[in-house]
């Protein structure tokens, strides 16, 4: 079995398409002035409603996984990043329009 037979599984796809994100948001959090507190942090992006902008940045990143998997023909792989690149699409409009 290749790498790329391993590796062509849904639940790859899935997985990678939740844990880049995070690791994103991690970054963005590090990264944010002040060095404040995640409570704090999650206070100030909340109240200056760009907390959907956030996500969205943190998501992007998946269009990266997405294209190489697609490269190298890993389909399976890549419908998982689909399918959880859309999950993520739906919480962003939810956030946006419900709260």
């Amino acid at each position: 079995m290749t790498l790329q037979e391993k590796y062509d599984k849904t639940i790859a796809g899935v997985t990678g398409g939740l844990i880049l994100p995070l690791i994103i948001g991690f970054f963005i959090f590090l990264f944010a002035s002040g060095n404040p507190p995640f409570d704090a942090w999650l206070e100030r992006i909340t109240q200056a409603n760009i907390i959907t902008h956030i996500i969205s940045l943190c998501v992007f990143p998946n269009v990266v996984i997405f294209l190489i998997f697609n490269h190298f023909d890993m389909l399976r792989a890549s419908r998982g990043v689909l399918a959880v690149t859309i999950a993520w699409a739906i919480l962003v409009f939810g956030i946006k329009y419900l709260l």
